[in-house]
């Protein structure tokens, strides 16, 4: 059977919605535009104080809602507010001092946003369809992982700490009262906002693939994903909890690797990693292809077009102040970035950080990357150079480059690789199933 799931949208104080057609809330009719307000620990909506407020469509199959002021993006350098619409329910809770709007959706319903809004639906189908099938297990992956976790009644943690380190990642467990968040964090998920012309594309996708997951060991697998490996897939252990998948190995993201010869550097040596990053290898991610590069990243995506590889440069002064600022902590003046572990991309696991007046190490890959920009570094891959009183990180990659790299994948579709081929490339092992 579908499940249905809850998708965390919008937290604010205050939050307006527009109904296009009748909604029942509390066996009333309601229509049009309505706002809440957070007051004294409850939500006030027409004059009463509510602890929860949940509005079903009448029509299921027409009706609509409207969220305004919807923040996308979150953190990253192209974040902006847009207003979304949504079909299915929506529920209104109270949560961390304020109010948090979640989306009550079918599965499938879902997935069809998700594809349009982490890829454009010009894509080709054959990539369209491996994206319905990874999205569809991450997804119901992460709900069984939580409901794991609750039924442990053991403290999970993403956290670690000593005098000398910080080790940190993120991931979707702090989600506590819905299934997922509607941005990078989880997947980006933006309603009916993005329904384009081929919108029907994404749809022959999403039901040439209706309920199909990948399993391995048993289980549906976590199928990570993200925009461009720089040409070797990363392990999810360097990016997560201490969880070795073996559907999530390194691989080589090229045509010419098979399951018995990869060529892949040992990219957790220093020595290697910088020749790997300051060059660029053949792989199906290095691709400047404009009308591939279109296919998956949206119009705010081509804002960047160097990613498989890049450099940023920062000035001492600079790089303090910047450090200092999101990290909370006073290194005074930074005088090395000193790599301590990579993962088998290449991709710092732990990075020290030497100022005159602190020394501390800190990991993984996001905390690294949060740190080291004003919004999101591209990636953790990157080595360090100093020259004229710069820090200059040459880079590969953009995101954490686990299992299905997105540019790697259109580019295969491009070549005419059916989507089971696409994600037993990236996904080592696993089989694809029927699950509903």
């Amino acid at each position: 059977m579908e499940p249905e799931i809850s998708v965390g949208i919008l937290w604010n104080k205050e939050i307006t919605f527009v109904f296009d057609r009748k909604y029942i809330c509390r066996e009333n009719e309601v229509t049009g535009k309505n706002s809440v307000s957070y007051r004294d620990g409850l939500i006030l909506w027409n004059g009463k104080l509510w602890q929860e407020l949940l509005f079903m469509p009448e029509d299921e199959e027409q009706a609509s809602f409207t969220l305004k002021n919807v923040t996308i993006g979150v953190n990253f350098h192209w974040e902006r507010k847009e207003d979304q619409r949504f079909q299915g329910g929506l529920k209104l809770i109270v949560e961390n001092d304020g109010i948090t709007a979640v989306n009550l959706v079918k599965t499938e319903s879902y997935l069809t946003s998700v594809i349009s809004s982490e890829m454009s639906a010009t894509a080709s189908l054959e990539l369209l369809k491996a994206h319905a099938v990874i999205s569809r297990s991450w997804l119901l992956a992460q709900i069984e992982k939580n409901r794991e976790i609750i039924a442990s009644k053991e403290k999970y943690t993403t956290f670690t700490e000593t005098e000398d380190e910080i080790i940190r990642w993120y991931d979707r467990e702090d989600h506590l009262n819905f299934d997922v968040c509607a941005d990078d964090h989880c997947q980006r998920y933006q309603g009916i906002t993005r329904a384009s012309a081929n919108i029907e594309t994404v749809r022959q996708a999403i039901k040439e693939t209706r309920g199909q997951v990948l399993r391995s060991e048993g289980k549906i697998c976590d199928a990570r994903f993200s925009k461009c490996c720089g040409g070797v897939v990363e392990e999810f252990q360097n990016c997560w909890e201490d969880i070795k998948y073996p559907y999530l190995a390194k691989l080589r993201d090229d045509e010419n690797t098979d399951e018995n010869t990869r060529d892949i550097p040992c990219l957790t040596m220093e020595s290697e990693a910088a020749k790997w990053i300051k060059s660029s290898p053949s792989a199906f991610c290095n691709t400047q292809d404009k009308k591939i590069l279109g296919q998956v990243l949206n119009n705010y995506d081509q804002e960047t077009s160097d990613f498989y590889r890049w450099q940023v440069a920062y000035s001492q002064e600079e790089i303090s102040a910047l450090i200092f600022k999101r990290s909370g902590m006073d290194f005074g003046a930074i005088q090395e970035l000193v790599p301590v572990e990579r993962g088998t991309s290449g991709r710092l696991v732990k990075l020290k950080i030497v100022g005159s007046k602190k020394t501390m190490t800190i990991g993984k890959e996001l905390e690294i990357r949060r740190i080291l920009s004003a919004s999101h570094l591209y990636s953790s891959a990157f080595v360090v150079d100093k020259k004229d009183n710069k820090f200059i990180l040459t880079g590969a990659g953009w995101g954490h480059g686990v299992g299905l790299c997105q540019i790697g994948a259109a580019v295969m579709g491009e070549k005419g690789y059916p989507y089971n081929r696409i994600l037993l490339h990236y996904y080592v092992g696993a089989t694809i199933e029927k699950l509903y």
